[in-house]
C-alpha cells in the first residue's frame, strides 16, 4: 500500500508541475470498522474505505483548496481536480499574510503507530471481545449495548517544490460497552483504547462491568445534596476534560481569537498543580503520533505544562504565519498528549473502592453532555453518568443519581488537586464523525480533586 500511495503522489505532483500550478497535496486513506450492538444483539456491522484528497493550490498571497473523496486508480478525475484548483487560485482574493508553502526536505516514513494484527482484526474477534466482556452480566432486566470501531489511517503529503513524499500509517480500536437496566433506567460502562491487538483486554473491561453492576443492583440509590464535595474523576473525565483544555486555553490561535483562559503573559507561571506536568509526545505510539507535521516539521517533544508552570502554546503553520508567531509543529490531525502520573498506588475501581478514607468521595468516571460555559474563562460544564459512585468515609458504598458540575479548568487540574493515581492508562477520546482521525491521552487513571461543586442533583435516574 505505501509505495502505490507515494507512487500516486509523485505522478499527481509531476502533473501539477507541468501545468505550472504550485500545488501541495494531502491524502488521506481511511479503513473503517464498525460493529454496533443494542438490546443485546448485533445492530449495524459495517466497514468502508475511503480516500480524500485535499489539493491546495498556491499564487503569492493567494490560497484556493479543493478537497474530494477520491478513487486512487481515476487519474483522470483527480488530474481534472488539479486543473480546477489552479484555476481556482487565480481567481481568489489574497490573504493578509504570506502563508507558507510546504516545503519537505526528505522523504519520511512514520509506521510505528502501525500494527498489521489489529488492521486484520475479523468480525469474529469483534464479537468474541464483546462476549467476554458481557460475560453472564446480562439479563432480562439487563441489556448490552455499545460500539466496537477500529481501523487503518494512512496520511501522506507532497508538494511541487520537491519530490520527497511524508508517509504516515496508524492503526486503532475504540471500544465502548454499556450495561442498562431496563427497568430502574440506570447505565454503567467500560471503555478502552487501543493501538496494537496485544491492547485489547476484554477481561479487564468484564471486572469492571461486573464490579458495578454489582454495586448498582445492590447498593442503595440516593439523591446527593448540592455543595462541594471531595470527587474522584475517572479515565474519561480526566481525558475529555483535559483535551478540551488544551484545545481551547493552549492554542495559540484560539488565543488570539479570544477563546483562551491563557494569555502569553502567563507562561512562566504556576498556573496548574505542581503536581501536574503534560506533554505533546511525538514519541509515544499509543497515542498515535507523528514525527513529522504537515509543513514538514520534524517534531519534539513539545512542554505545555511542567510541574504546574504553563510553559507555552501550540502554533500550527498557518495560525503562525497569520499572527507573526513562530510555529511549533502542531500542522498535526491530533496531538499526543501525555500527563505525568502521580504516587497514589491506586491501579483499578475495586483498589478505589476499598482505599481506607477518613471522608466521603464521590467517584466520577465520566462527564455527559459536556459543553463550554465561557471559554475566556475556562469554564465548562457536564454531568455524571455511566458508573458513578459514592463512597462513604465508615466504608459502604451509594449509588448517587446523575449531578451536574460547572468548573473552571483550574479547578479539577489547579491548586485543588490531593493526589493522581501512580497507574496510568490510554484514553480515546476520537470523535465517529468526518474522516479517520485516532485520538487519545495518556493519563493518570484517577486524579483526586478538593471541593469540586455540585450545582445540580437529580432526584431519580
Amino acid at each position: 500500500m505505501k509505495s502505490k500511495v507515494i507512487e500516486l503522489l509523485k505522478t499527481l505532483r509531476d502533473y501539477a508541475v507541468s501545468k505550472g500550478i504550485r500545488l501541495a497535496i494531502d491524502y488521506h486513506q481511511e479503513d473503517s470498522y464498525l460493529m454496533r450492538f443494542a438490546n443485546s444483539a448485533i445492530s449495524l456491522n459495517t466497514n468502508e474505505r475511503l480516500t480524500r484528497l485535499e489539493l491546495v493550490a498556491y499564487d503569492g498571497r493567494k490560497r484556493a483548496e479543493f478537497q474530494m473523496i477520491a478513487d486512487p486508480n481515476d487519474l483522470e478525475s483527480i488530474k481534472n481536480a488539479i486543473d480546477t484548483v489552479g484555476e481556482m487560485v487565480k481567481h481568489a482574493a489574497p490573504l493578509n499574510y504570506d502563508p507558507t508553502f510546504p516545503v519537505y526536505h526528505q522523504d519520511v516514513c512514520d509506521e510505528r503507530a502501525y500494527c498489521s494484527n489489529l488492521a486484520k482484526l475479523s468480525n469474529a474477534e469483534r464479537l468474541a471481545y464483546f462476549n467476554t466482556a458481557a460475560g453472564d452480566l446480562e439479563s432480562d432486566d439487563i441489556k448490552l449495548s455499545g460500539n466496537f470501531a477500529d481501523g487503518t489511517t494512512i496520511n501522506a503529503q507532497v508538494s511541487t517544490e520537491t519530490d520527497h513524499v511524508q508517509y504516515f500509517a496508524s492503526t486503532d480500536a475504540q471500544i465502548l460497552v454499556v450495561l442498562s437496566s431496563l427497568s430502574l433506567k440506570w447505565e454503567v460502562n467500560a471503555e478502552q483504547s487501543a493501538q496494537r491487538k496485544r491492547d485489547l483486554d476484554p477481561q479487564a473491561m468484564h471486572e469492571q462491568l461486573a464490579l458495578l453492576v454489582k454495586y448498582y443492583k445492590e447498593a442503595e440509590a440516593v439523591q446527593l445534596p448540592v455543595g462541594k464535595y471531595k470527587v474522584v474523576f475517572g479515565p474519561a473525565a480526566v481525558g475529555e476534560v483535559m483535551n478540551m483544555a488544551v484545545g481551547y486555553a493552549m492554542n495559540g490561535a484560539m488565543v488570539k481569537m479570544g477563546y483562551s483562559f491563557l494569555s502569553p503573559e502567563d507562561i512562566g507561571k504556576l498556573i496548574f498543580s505542581p503536581k501536574l506536568s503534560l506533554i505533546d509526545d511525538p514519541n509515544r505510539t499509543e497515542v498515535f503520533c507523528q514525527m513529522a507535521d504537515a509543513n514538514g516539521f520534524m517534531r519534539q517533544p513539545f512542554s505545555f505544562v511542567e510541574d504546574g508552570v504553563f510553559k507555552g502554546f501550540a502554533w500550527g503553520q498557518d495560525a503562525a504565519d497569520e499572527y507573526g508567531e513562530q510555529p511549533t509543529g502542531h500542522s498535526v490531525p491530533h496531538y499526543s498528549l501525555v500527563m505525568s502520573v502521580g504516587d497514589k498506588p491506586v491501579a483499578n475501581l475495586k483498589e478505589l473502592i476499598e482505599m481506607p478514607r477518613d471522608e466521603d468521595i464521590l467517584y466520577i468516571p465520566y462527564i455527559h453532555y459536556m459543553n463550554m460555559v465561557n471559554p475566556s474563562a475556562g469554564i465548562f460544564t457536564g454531568s455524571s453518568r455511566f458508573g458513578a459512585l459514592y463512597l462513604k468515609a465508615d466504608g459502604t458504598v451509594q449509588v448517587p443519581y446523575n449531578v451536574r458540575l460547572t468548573q473552571k479548568f483550574t479547578d479539577m487540574f489547579g491548586e485543588r488537586v490531593e493526589w493522581m493515581s501512580a497507574k496510568e492508562t490510554v484514553y480515546n477520546v476520537s470523535s465517529s464523525y468526518g474522516q479517520r482521525n485516532p485520538e487519545a491521552l495518556v493519563i493518570p487513571k484517577y486524579i483526586c480533586v478538593k471541593d469540586i461543586e455540585i450545582s445540580h442533583s437529580n432526584p431519580s435516574y
